[in-house]
């Protein structure tokens, strides 16, 4: 525990920043993550999907209350899409401007282990300039070493968060397919006008 904590301070000041955007990457992350499942249309439910659409009152879980949210009321095919589009407004798109708020954190990361490098060579290069025979060898360890460590950590933080917003945008195209094929469904049985 003392060498990783040891590794840690190495990389210096711009350590800080980055252990700051990983708690808010990869708590942003899971929170999204948790938020598109509990949101997700379960495909087993899906052979049920015409009879809950002929008869809402018998649908059941997520499904079903969106059944019930678009029919309710509804005269026309023309009401039924205007609600299908505000389920789509609310859900899809908050689902994108989250992912790209974690994107864009992801994005960050190995740009701030980037600046680490370029604070670390900095020193590097001031600390051969200022010292001589024994001293500069230690002096270019020591930058190299900051360079070297925030480049490391950037870049160990923005990969996992990759994954997790690549499984976050299947998992919301999955979503908006259902969601598509239960619109399909429900204006297959209402009126034009």
């Amino acid at each position: 525990m003392a060498s990783i904590w040891n590794i840690w301070l190495s990389g210096g000041w711009v350590m800080i920043p980055l252990f700051v955007l990983a708690v808010l990457l990869y708590t942003q992350a899971f929170q999204l993550v948790l938020f598109v499942r509990r949101n997700d249309l379960p495909a087993r439910s899906e052979p049920h999907w015409w009879q809950w659409v002929r008869n809402p009152e018998e649908a059941e879980g997520r499904v079903g209350s969106i059944v019930r949210f678009t029919q309710r009321d509804a005269r026309t095919a023309e009401q039924v899409k205007s609600r299908f589009d505000e389920l789509h407004i609310s859900l899809i798109g908050l689902i994108e401007r989250r992912s790209r708020f974690v994107g864009t954190l992801v994005a960050a990361a190995p740009l701030m282990g980037l600046l680490g490098t370029v604070m670390g060579m900095l020193q590097t290069f001031l600390g051969i300039s200022m010292s001589g025979g024994a001293e500069t060898a230690g002096v270019v360890a020591a930058g190299i070493s900051e360079a070297l460590v925030t480049t490391q950590t950037g870049l160990t933080i923005a990969l996992p968060g990759l994954f997790i917003v690549m499984v976050i945008r299947r998992q919301k195209h999955s979503i908006e397919g259902k969601l598509a094929r239960l619109e399909s469904l429900t204006l297959s049985r209402m009126p034009e006008e």
